[in-house]
């Protein structure tokens, strides 16, 4: 029978699932789908405004703007056209739920999993029509997919360019899409420490060189200001090897060369061996911060 499994809607910047359908089938290739749309998800803000993974009974359609992406599993009898027009009907009535600010803010998996209650309800009306009543008529986007017709996917690229090999994420019999950090390593709390460290030196040498410069040398205030600015980058650096960031790389580049400068600028007040081990230290954090990735968490409802 042709017909609509299960529909999700993602943040495309991070991958965040914003909502998804409820649904309780144990289909084998339905589960399979779901895994390369996790896949998917880690990668859509490289991947084509439209697309189509097929399969052997289930395809996989997806269609991307205003920074949402909407995604679709169907069976593989199911109409491109239909399926794409139920898409453009899913992020029709989400954009008119949910401001771009609301969207934008959202932190945890499934912020807005209340719209699954309107995924159900165009999921039935497609599933059970031949013409469903919709905003935007089925004809058009026929028309709009000879021009600009979806990109055609392998499930095995999909999987293989997010470092998965096909069949790993199959024994996760949910359909949830949470994410959490990979496990803190041994380097990783050494480093953690050592940021711990060297932040303490740096507050400690800061209050200790105002309480002179503010009673006899006001022109010492630009050391102090390099202290204090290097002992809250240390402690920045702890927070982002913790816990996941959106634009991890930036500011992980931004306290790095902060911590750079401000070493740099105290040259004089520290020696070349203590300025080198500082920055070794935070050089090494930045490196950790950017190798931990992320990993998926077994969900505890099927969703």
């Amino acid at each position: 029978m042709s017909m609509i499994l299960f529909a999700c809607v993602f943040r495309v910047n991070d991958g965040l699932p914003l909502s998804a359908s409820t649904d309780f089938i144990h289909n084998k290739e339905l589960q399979e789908c779901k895994s390369h749309v996790r896949a998917l998800s880690l990668r859509l803000s490289q991947s084509p405004d439209r697309g189509t993974i097929n399969g052997n009974e289930l395809n996989i359609h997806f269609s991307t703007s205003e920074g949402l992406s909407f995604v679709t599993v169907c069976s593989s009898s199911y109409p491109p056209a239909m399926a794409f027009c139920f898409l453009e009907e899913l992020r029709g009535k989400f954009v008119a739920s949910y401001n771009s600010i609301s969207i934008g803010l959202a932190s945890r998996p499934y912020a807005f999993l209340s719209f699954d209650d309107i995924i159900q309800e165009v999921k039935w009306q497609f599933n059970n029509s031949s013409c469903p009543s919709v905003l935007i008529p089925v004809v058009d986007v026929q028309e709009d997919l000879k021009i600009r017709p979806p990109r055609l996917l392998k499930r095995e690229d999909i999987m293989l360019v997010n470092g998965v090999v096909n069949g790993h994420l199959q024994s996760n019999s949910g359909s949830g899409f949470g994410y959490r950090m990979e496990p803190i390593t041994a380097l990783g709390i050494l480093s953690i420490v050592l940021n711990i460290m060297c932040a303490s030196l740096n507050l400690i040498r800061g209050v200790h060189l105002a309480d002179f410069t503010f009673q006899d040398d006001h022109e010492g205030i630009g050391n102090i200001i390099a202290f204090l600015v290097a002992f809250v980058a240390c402690i920045y650096q702890c927070y982002l090897y913790l816990f996941y960031n959106l634009a991890r790389k930036l500011k992980t580049l931004v306290a790095l060369v902060s911590i750079f400068l401000c070493n740099f600028y105290l040259y004089g007040l520290r020696s070349v061996w203590q300025i080198v081990f500082h920055i070794g230290v935070a050089s090494a954090s930045a490196y950790l911060i950017l190798t931990r990735k992320l990993t998926e968490r077994l969900p505890n409802s099927e969703v």
